[in-house]
């Protein structure tokens, strides 16, 4: 089976365990994960893992919203867009797929480089880092990476050295339903893929506005799952953009991605 295919799995199907592994990462991790669970700059890479990454990633900034951003995708000239999926070593790996909603946050940021300048910012399910990458770019003051995979944590700091940035600090954890971060700025994109782990988000994320007074910048090309849930009445549409030919083309038919704020209702119930 092909990458292409294996990416239509992902987003169909293979999703929902990546979904439940969010939900099952609320404290207790292995040892093997509270030993990876934090990057700080300076920390080398496994050499084995890093060669891997470089061998079968391909570094482009082509097809995408941000041409100024360098990323190590898995593209059609990849080994494993043609080999069978259980060939790949590591797990599924969504973060080597630059999705809609995370490259119209990064476009958002590289255009509007006030909504993060001089600001704390956390880019929570962060997958190749690219909008983490923005966000230091545009003046951040403070960035924090979040995903839940230790290679994602591994390519994003791949990523910055494309870009000539010291790597940012990075948390390999589930951090939500914990308590709520004093961030100025939270983005995500592309995480609402499974009804329960929305529930938390939406509920995670209103402790953090509540408590802290944060604002959530939301980047979503408009799934079922993500109109339709309760969240979406409580979101104002900041910006759309149209996707390129080659992100419509491996997305099936999504034409446009959009940044949403997202401004819950003080009445809803933060208990």
């Amino acid at each position: 089976m092909a990458f292409r295919g294996w990416k239509w799995l992902l987003l169909l199907g293979r999703q929902n365990s990546l979904a439940k592994v969010w939900r099952s990462r609320r404290g207790g991790l292995s040892l093997c994960w509270r030993r990876c669970c934090h990057w700080s700059t300076g920390k080398p890479l496994d050499p084995e893992v890093r060669a891997f990454l470089e061998e079968n990633t391909e570094v482009t900034n082509s097809g995408h919203l941000t041409p100024e951003i360098r990323l190590r995708l898995l593209t059609p000239r990849c080994r494993f867009w043609r080999e069978k999926p259980d060939l790949w070593p590591y797990g599924d790996p969504f973060w080597a797929i630059y999705w809609p909603g995370g490259q119209a946050l990064s476009r958002y940021i590289l255009d509007n480089p006030h909504v993060v300048k001089g600001r704390s910012v956390l880019d929570l399910g962060s997958g190749c880092g690219a909008t983490a990458i923005a966000a230091v770019m545009s003046g951040a003051s403070h960035v924090l990476a979040n995903d839940i995979d230790p290679i994602a944590g591994m390519a994003m700091i791949l990523n910055c050295e494309l870009n000539h940035l010291n790597p940012f600090p990075i948390t390999i954890k589930n951090i939500i339903n914990s308590e709520a971060g004093n961030w100025d700025l939270i983005v995500l994109g592309d995480m609402f893929y499974d009804e329960q782990l929305a529930d938390g988000l939406h509920h995670w994320l209103q402790k953090c506005i509540r408590i802290h007074q944060t604002e959530v910048l939301i980047g979503d090309p408009g799934r079922h799952q993500f109109l339709s849930h309760s969240i979406r009445s409580q979101l104002h549409k900041v910006i759309e953009y149209s996707l390129p030919e080659y992100t419509r083309q491996e997305n099936h038919g999504l034409t446009s991605s959009i940044v949403w704020s997202y401004q819950p209702s003080n009445s809803l119930d933060d208990s």
